[in-house]
């Protein structure tokens, strides 16, 4: 009986397609495959492991044989998931190889901007030096703060914990709420979003890119902020307007940032780079050896479980 086969695009670590490659018929590159090698193969293809491109409606169209994406990534809003549907094609994320590498992350963004890490560094390298004892160097003790987590899913849960260890307090808000059992087990307290934004010292984004949260972070939402308050965002960037967070850090409405990622990336706008007021990564929260590892299994078990009659981890039921 022939293997159903399956297509591999962008870098992802042959570690972690082992049982894949045994159970499938699988085409790997290690140098990425060009978008336009998949439009013109695509259609032999049953299943596509996707890594570094978009699967919009061309795309998907090419894939006229296909049965499911497996993404190798939780987000989802680079690939249209209603037209893959209405194709008969199953979308499948990747959620749990993700999850404690982005908290990471997040943790050490908001460690590195609330400790003004960048701007130290700064002064050290071009041969400066600092009195930390004048307030205008400082930064915020973590222990006793309040951390405000917006989208209280897997990642936002773990960042509370490790802020917790930290002595902070957690605020969240959600669109679903947790039972009041859930919230007595984290220690966690629900609020509404501009009591988030009014009450949080540290506020870190864990929300999906949706139309419901594109832009959520504008100049509304900054003048509500403590101005001693941080923004940390390891999730999506078109939820921060970038524009209106740099005005919001020339004018002191908010005293720094911590961002992996940007509304316009890979562009960052040159005012952005310019605030050493912020800390910044390439989109970088999985990027560790293990964490990429992780990821590439948990995107070829859904392939695997997908066709042993399982499937796991879909976004377009």
């Amino acid at each position: 009986m022939a293997k159903e086969k399956v297509l591999v695009t962008g870098i992802v670590p042959k570690e972690g397609l082992t049982e894949l490659m045994e159970k499938f018929d699988v085409t790997y590159s290690e140098e990425p495959f060009t978008r336009e090698y998949v439009l013109e193969n695509l259609h032999k293809y049953d299943a596509l492991l996707l890594m570094g491109q978009k699967a919009d409606k061309e795309l998907i169209e090419a894939g006229e044989n296909l049965k499911l994406i497996s993404l190798n990534a939780v987000g989802f809003d680079h690939v249209d998931i209603e037209f893959a549907k209405s194709k008969g094609i199953v979308v499948s994320n990747s959620p749990q190889a993700v999850r404690v590498p982005t908290a990471e992350m997040t943790f050490a963004l908001l460690l590195a901007a609330a400790k003004r890490l960048a701007f130290y560094d700064k002064i050290v390298r071009d041969g400066n030096w600092i009195d930390p004892s004048e307030r205008k160097y400082q930064g915020l003790s973590l222990e006793g703060a309040t951390l405000g987590v917006y989208g209280f899913g897997r990642i936002g849960q773990t960042v509370a914990k490790l802020a917790q260890s930290f002595g902070m307090k957690v605020l969240y808000h959600d669109t679903f709420r947790l039972s009041e059992e859930k919230e007595k087990e984290l220690n966690v307290k629900y609020v509404e979003f501009d009591e988030l934004l009014g009450n949080s010292d540290v506020i870190t984004i864990h929300a999906p890119g949706l139309p419901t949260t594109k832009g959520k972070f504008n100049k509304e939402a900054f003048k509500k902020m403590k101005n001693r308050s941080y923004l940390i965002n390891a999730a999506r960037g078109p939820i921060v307007v970038e524009a209106d967070l740099v005005e919001a850090l020339k004018t002191g409405e908010i005293a720094g940032a911590g961002l992996d990622v940007f509304e316009f990336e890979p562009k960052v706008s040159e005012e952005l780079r310019a605030l050493d007021s912020v800390i910044m990564a390439p989109h970088a929260g999985t990027g560790t050896v293990e964490g990429r590892i992780t990821l590439a299994k948990e995107a070829a078990d859904n392939i695997i479980e997908f066709f042993a009659g399982n499937a796991r981890n879909v976004v377009n039921p």
